[in-house]
């Protein structure tokens, strides 16, 4: 500290001052595959995804539906609904509390955005889950929210297309969060029964009961790359079965490679492909 304090490096602090250059919080994240550091700005322009390592990162709801509709055309459906504290849960704080923070901090009032909109001129319904929200745990709002939108569908005769991204069931619920299962199915069986198309597109990450219920009950089941899709989470089966589980476990690439999901598809290829299919279920 004595040699900064003395002779020309003592000049260059009286001419320059101590200003540094702050930057706004919010201006840049990192990627938690490659540890680049992103700057949000240029992140909107390749919709979340890291230009490093093709990693892709979080969407809000609205970002998402606004990817997948014409401009102007999403409506908003059941905002009004709200989880109840039926079970008055307390864990480390109030569920309660716990829903006003996420409320606060999203602006939703729970973990999914459903509603009508267009997609090249298609009409269709869209369901988006939002990770932010309790980390977009399944509870009566979810489930109602979900069953309502593809009620709605079937009644119009459109298709569905639901975004998942989830946890699991939400726990403060709980019985309740786990009928939400059957609901949302016995919702999605009838506009089966009604020849109507249900797509859902499976993001980073689906687990549990959505990925028990809803998530994989679709006509076409799509995912982005690296999604991690399953019921309980790899360490979880791991020291359960005391089995080394195979590389790429989980993965949306590794579970297309078993079957279980149509196509891995980048999120810049999205909205063609949804088009594309909308176009193929509407003749």
């Amino acid at each position: 500290m004595s040699l900064f304090s003395s002779g020309k490096y003592s000049t260059l602090k009286k001419r320059f001052g101590e200003s540094r250059m702050v930057i706004p919080d919010g201006s840049w994240v990192k990627c938690k595959s490659c540890s680049q550091t992103l700057y949000t700005d240029r992140l909107t322009d390749t919709l979340q995804v890291c230009w490093n390592c093709g990693a892709h990162l979080p969407m809000t709801a609205q970002d998402r539906i606004a990817m997948l509709s014409d401009d102007g055309k999403f409506s908003e459906l059941f905002g009004n609904l709200q989880s109840c504290d039926v079970l008055e849960f307390t864990d480390s704080k109030p569920y309660p509390a716990r829903l006003a923070d996420s409320q606060k901090k999203t602006g939703l009032n729970d973990a999914i955005v459903c509603g009508k909109t267009e997609l090249d001129g298609m009409p269709y319904y869209i369901a988006v889950m939002d990770f932010r929200f309790m980390g977009a745990s399944m509870g009566s709002v979810v489930g109602e929210k979900i069953a309502r939108t593809v009620e709605a569908a079937t009644a119009e005769k459109l298709p569905v297309v639901l975004v998942t991204a989830s946890g699991g069931a939400r726990m403060q619920e709980g019985i309740l969060s786990l009928m939400q299962m059957a609901k949302t199915c016995g919702a999605i069986s009838r506009h089966n029964e009604a020849g109507l198309p249900y797509i859902t597109i499976l993001t980073n990450p689906t687990y549990g009961g959505v990925t028990a219920s809803f998530a994989t009950v679709s006509d076409i089941m799509i995912a982005e790359p690296g999604a991690m899709i399953g019921f309980a989470g790899p360490r979880v089966i791991q020291e359960t079965t005391n089995a080394k589980l195979p590389a790429g476990f989980q993965t949306a690439e590794f579970l297309l490679d078993k079957g279980l999901i149509d196509r891995v598809v980048e999120r810049k290829n999205l909205r063609k492909e949804l088009a594309l299919l909308l176009e193929i279920f509407k003749k």
